[in-house]
């Protein structure tokens, strides 16, 4: 073992024992965590057990309790049972408590009982990045993305999945009931040993069969028709692979400093209605008058851009391509040019589609435009197999206009959204590792998300600033 770096024995003993201070640097996360929670005021975010109990045998301070869930996903360790564990042995963490190791459920149920609070703590934390000024662009990127539950997609029912459980059984049971009786026609030892074997598989799959029964009542009785049942809130959403039963968590991210301004958990798997409610929730966190938002074409809905337009909040959406024109190959209705002077369109052969009536589809006021020349039109099959090409248009198409101006101008805005939001979903998806969420019930899930989202925030301060620099902020 020559010329290699020596390590202490074992067995050498110290005139002067070190203190758990020298193991923990000045520049050391878990400072930072440390007097981050010193400064909250925990008895008006909402904790409980601030004020001690006249009698009982004394509790931990939620202090300690809020330090130990904070230091523990800021390095991955998300489970109660491995944070009992790590307060045990790790140095960090008990320099952060003062040696103090509560057991499991002690920690899980800190919690599970100060859900709000916690959330608010997370809340908290995006003030002070407001306080640091690094919000100062105004421009959050949105998106949502699908994180796995504690359900598995055995335990999730649709109609139609509970449908085909139920025809899968049957076939099952019709299969054992003839090699019953092909076993029946064999030597009466070999036939009896067959004959319980599948007499048990046959009882148990009416035992299947009678819980899926009592599935299907509640499935009657939910408004979405699905029914989950280890976690009752999880949903069975669609993903680009096999498909997912778990959350649709929704993220406003800072363009500039890649922070994320606001969380949102859901368990409706469509982003549609979820642009106008996220991009004010990142205004007020923000504390802005005027923001400007960007999302995926996922988020384009007419309804919600009218929204954020009323709410004085500039958006970059893509539209969507469902043209069944344009997939025929034929004319779009982005061909037809609308002249706002004379409320007609101009269709590509050069002739006039003049307004025709008016009309209300889903609460939507709708124009119809279409020209009388269309049968004699050389350029009829490149536009439509009707009789003439009909052309809607809805009465404030004009900020659909204005939008898709805004992005032909700002070629590079929808390349800024992917390199914004994208990487704080891959970066908390990996800390999560392969079960992602651990609690069950939409409430406790976003006290877990709220956790990884103040976790992921305070990564990227300490990295953007320094902790020195972080630590003097949160003592002003």
């Amino acid at each position: 073992m020559k010329r290699f770096v020596q390590g202490d024995s074992r067995s050498q003993s110290f005139l002067l024992p070190e203190t758990l201070d020298d193991y923990v640097t000045d520049t050391n996360p878990v400072r930072v965590v440390d007097v981050f929670v010193d400064e909250l005021d925990l008895q008006k975010l909402g904790f409980e057990g601030v004020e001690p109990a006249l009698t009982g045998r004394p509790s931990y301070h939620p202090e300690v309790m809020l330090k130990i869930y904070i230091y523990g996903y800021l390095n991955r360790i998300q489970s109660s049972r491995r944070l009992e564990r790590e307060a045990q042995r790790n140095v960090e963490l008990m320099w952060l408590t003062g040696r103090l190791a509560p057991d499991f459920k002690t920690i899980a149920r800190f919690r599970k009982d100060n859900g709000k609070a916690i959330r608010s703590v997370c809340r908290q934390f995006v003030m002070l990045c407001q306080r640091l000024d690094l919000f100062a662009e105004a421009l959050v990127a949105i998106d949502g993305s699908k994180f796995k539950a504690v359900n598995h997609r055995d335990r999730n029912f649709t109609s139609a999945k509970l449908e085909r459980r139920m025809r899968d059984i049957e076939a099952s049971i019709s299969r054992y009931l003839v090699e019953m009786d092909t076993a029946d026609r064999q030597e009466p030892t070999i036939a009896k040993a067959k004959t319980d074997r599948l007499q048990d598989k046959i009882a148990a799959l009416k035992e299947q069969m009678q819980i899926l029964r009592q599935v299907e009542v509640k499935l009657d009785a939910t408004p979405d028709k699905q029914v989950s049942l280890t976690d009752p809130d999880a949903r069975s959403m669609k993903t680009r692979g096999t498909g997912v039963v778990g959350y649709n968590v929704q993220v406003a991210v800072d363009a500039k400093h890649h922070l994320i301004v606001a969380h949102k958990v859901t368990n409706n798997g469509i982003d549609r209605d979820q642009l106008t409610s996220m991009a004010k929730l990142a205004r007020t966190e923000i504390g802005v008058d005027k923001l400007t938002a960007v999302a995926d074409r996922g988020y384009y809905k007419s309804e919600e851009i009218l929204a954020c337009h009323e709410a004085g909040i500039t958006v970059f959406v893509p539209k969507t391509k469902t043209s069944a024109a344009t997939a025929d190959g034929r004319f779009s209705k982005e061909d037809f040019i609308y002249d706002a002077e004379k409320n007609e369109y101009r269709c590509p052969a050069g002739e006039r589609l003049i307004w025709r009536y008016k009309t209300t589809e889903r609460s939507l006021k709708l124009d119809r435009y279409w020209s009388s020349q269309c049968q004699q039109c050389s350029l009829k099959d490149k536009c439509t197999p009707g009789t003439e090409r009909r052309v809607t248009r809805w009465e404030h198409e004009g900020l659909l206009e204005e939008m898709q101006v805004r992005l032909d101008l700002a070629p590079d805005m929808m390349r800024t959204r992917r390199q914004t939001v994208e990487h704080p979903f891959g970066t908390i998806k990996a800390w999560m590792g392969a079960t992602h969420f651990l609690t069950r019930t939409i409430e406790r899930v976003s006290t877990e998300m709220s956790l990884h989202v103040l976790a992921y925030n305070m990564k990227r301060v300490i990295k953007l600033l320094g902790s020195e620099t972080v630590m003097k902020a949160m003592r002003v």
